[in-house]
């Protein structure tokens, strides 16, 4: 703010000195202007000289010109007057110096535009100031709030034009963190409490097994009965320790995920086109070609941005694993749903791999040094299963080939 201050200040004072130096050129001007009568008297003396026949009219500032006739109201007039000695004859011209009703109105015309700029100015300053420096002031902390993990206060709201849509997509950023973030601390306080509960759990069957062990190794069960016996409890506690561990196990492998899909109808145009948008200058950039197969629109069911969230997914690894020389998008229908097939060339992945890909974690053996969590694919899974849709993969030709299976509306 301090600066949009000290930058209004800087222009206004700039304007207000280029009027001054407006207004000084012109009253120089006027000055000058102001001696022009005295260039007329010379050209009327030159011109009786001559023995022309002159008229005031001619002239701008020559109010009358009068020869003596020997009248004594020669030398008496109401207006600023010279008497010349042109060819043994007395003559009066009287003038006008008066020019401040010619220049003053230019000079006020230019005042009264140069005051209305300088409003105009002003106006559209202090306006880009209020609605759109103070605004976007206010929010400027905010990421750097949310990197420190200062999610609890909400964004105040606002009604600007310009960043209405901002705050409130900051704000609803601030909450899907937070609730990411709680849903973390729940997670965590669950698995400690989980591991805490079996831990106390296989401490018993193992406080047998040891007891059990130390009693064959020492020989306490002289009868054979007892040592089967002692050998079946053994085994028990075994498999008791045996359940707790695939139940830590089944536990892992539960879903570690949670997704939010808000279902509803749209139209493809307006994922693709989005896609498209993104990612055109992108692949240009790139040298990678990117074509998209004409389509007949339609609606389809599911969440508008977790569909483009699988499609740039897909892309992403299509950019990463590929040869960059081509990606395409290509379209088709299969009863009730939308294929939507993106491929790129270059795909080293072998057969086997392929059923693997959606796995998470997984990450096949064409990845190289290229980074990455392996988890896209498998997000990408989730969401088209939570939007009621499929999502597959193949290979042909040395290309990779992945359609997403949508859902039209019933």
């Amino acid at each position: 703010m301090k600066r949009i201050d000290k930058l209004i200040i800087g222009v206004m004072l700039a304007m207000a000195a280029i009027i001054a130096v407006i207004n000084v050129i012109m009253l120089r001007s006027d000055t000058s202007h102001s001696q022009i009568y005295k260039v007329e008297l010379n050209r009327i003396e030159h011109e009786l000289a001559a023995g022309q026949n002159v008229s005031a009219d001619d002239y701008e500032h020559i109010i009358s010109i009068k020869q003596y006739d020997g009248s004594s109201d020669f030398y008496n007039s109401e207006n600023e007057y010279v008497i010349r000695e042109i060819n043994s004859s007395l003559y009066r011209i009287e003038y006008s110096s008066d020019t401040t009703k010619s220049s003053s109105a230019p000079l006020t015309a230019v005042n009264i535009s140069a005051a209305a700029m300088f409003v105009l100015i002003l106006g559209t300053l202090l306006y880009i100031r209020r609605s759109i420096v103070r605004p976007f002031s206010n929010v400027s902390e905010l990421p750097y709030q949310l990197a420190k993990g200062t999610l609890a206060a909400p964004l105040k709201e606002n009604k600007s034009r310009y960043f209405g849509k901002f705050i409130w997509g900051l704000d609803m950023l601030r909450e899907q963190l937070e609730s990411s973030k709680t849903k973390e601390l729940e997670r965590a306080k669950k698995e400690k409490t989980f591991l805490l509960s079996l831990s106390h759990d296989i401490k018993t069957p193992l406080s047998a097994i040891k007891l059990y062990s130390k009693a064959l190794s020492k020989g306490l069960y002289t009868e054979s009965e007892k040592q089967i016996e002692a050998a079946e409890n053994i085994n028990e506690k075994a498999d008791e320790i045996e359940g707790y561990v695939n139940e830590i196990i089944g536990n892992l492998n539960n879903d570690f995920m949670s997704f939010d899909v808000n279902t509803s109808e749209f139209y493809l145009s307006s994922v693709i086109e989005n896609t498209v948008k993104y990612y055109s200058d992108k692949l240009s950039v790139l040298g990678t070609s990117f074509n998209v197969e004409k389509y007949s629109n339609c609606l389809i069911s599911g969440d508008p941005d977790r569909l483009e969230e699988v499609l740039q997914n897909i892309i992403e690894n299509a950019v990463k694993y590929g040869d960059g020389k081509s990606i395409s998008i290509s379209f088709s229908d299969e009863e009730d749903c939308r294929l939507i097939c993106i491929s790129n060339s270059g795909c080293q992945l072998p057969d086997n791999e392929l059923p693997h890909i959606f796995d998470s974690f997984w990450r096949g053996s064409n990845t190289g040094s290229q980074k990455g969590s392996g988890l896209g694919l498998y997000i990408c899974r989730r969401l088209m299963d939570c939007m009621g849709g499929d999502i597959f993969a193949e290979t042909s030709d040395g290309c990779m080939n992945v359609t997403v299976v949508c859902r039209k509306p019933q």
